[in-house]
């Protein structure tokens, strides 16, 4: 049976990636998508996931979840938006024109969690690839929302590897770090994904330039060939690495249950007020400790089988 899948994110080019292999990928029901405020706005995040879906035109549409947001957390941080925008462009596509459209039936993303969690209760697994804004005010919206899900997601957190945004932090629990916080006390399964073992699975200049080869010529595979090319030229030029780390694809894949993975139980936590430590995922290693395990944290990845997964996704829609 297929896992019935929601995919809440703030798309930039890593995201855009893993939301077409989840609608290329048979073992995934994928009901919705949802836009959250992060690396871009709200509003470009709605953007890009309605040219997303309209691009490829599943069987099966997604409905789509909107955010109003119209500043990116990035916004306030030039130095994090200058690095970011360098590998993903101004609007997290490549720089791609992106038309604006209008959502005929609008609905707040946190409140289509909610709905669709009601609609399918106990089946429903919700993909996190941005901020935890929208899983919290869906928390807040209906408390009974840990009951309706299945499980939780979480690409973010780093355990050991240290921060992407600063020493200590992780983008996505830095940039709501009370959004995580109030997540991290959810009565609800969670699977964490963090920095170190999401950042494994990755794609080397000949991985992409083999893929764009062979794709047949359509709006998709044109899309497809320009975000990837764009992101590889990004990481050689301003992040000094020769491949494009598939951090999404890869909590796709542990979310779709596609390629192996371990974990194991951790008490885990991030803190909102520390000047340095603001947005890091602290666990308690103490070997006696009065808390319940509150995370499932992923420890190992396949990551060959990741990139796999993502190769056979896009052959299918690129190379049909």
């Amino acid at each position: 049976m297929a896992q019935k899948l929601i995919i809440d994110a703030d798309p930039g080019i890593g995201d855009a990636l893993a939301i077409l292999t989840a609608m290329a990928d048979p073992s995934v029901e994928l009901l919705a998508v949802t836009a959250t405020g992060g690396a871009v706005s709200g509003v470009q995040a709605t953007r890009n996931l309605h040219y997303l879906v309209e691009l490829v035109d599943p069987v099966r549409h997604p409905r789509i979840g909107q955010c109003d947001h119209a500043a990116a957390v990035n916004d306030a941080h030039p130095h994090v938006a200058a690095a970011w925008k360098h590998v993903n462009g101004d609007n997290g596509l490549g720089g791609l024109h992106i038309p604006a459209t209008d959502l005929h039936n609008r609905r707040k993303s946190a409140r289509l969690i909610v709905d669709i969690a009601r609609e399918h209760p106990g089946e429903v697994r919700l993909l996190t690839l941005g901020p935890l804004s929208n899983l919290a005010d869906a928390a807040d919206f209906d408390p009974q929302i840990c009951e309706h899900l299945h499980s939780v997601v979480i690409l973010g957190g780093s355990i050991q590897a240290g921060g992407d945004v600063t020493a200590s932090a992780e983008f996505n629990m830095w940039a709501n770090a009370h959004a995580a916080r109030t997540v991290c006390h959810l009565p609800l399964q969670k699977i964490l994904v963090p920095l170190d073992v999401s950042t494994g699975p990755s794609l080397c200049f000949d991985d992409v330039d083999a893929m764009c080869t062979f794709f047949q010529p359509s709006a998709v595979s044109e899309f497809a060939t320009s975000l990837l090319q764009y992101a590889i030229r990004g990481q050689r030029q301003y992040a000094a690495t020769e491949g494009i780390p598939l951090n999404s694809v890869a909590a796709l894949a542990v979310a779709a249950d596609a390629e192996n993975f371990q974990q194991e139980g951790a008490t885990a936590d991030v803190e909102t007020t520390g000047e340095l430590t603001h947005g890091m995922t602290v666990v308690d290693r103490r070997p006696i400790h009065s808390t319940r395990d509150n995370f499932g944290v992923v420890s190992a990845l396949d990551d060959v089988g990741v990139v796999d997964y993502f190769a056979r996704a896009v052959r299918r829609i690129c190379c049909p």
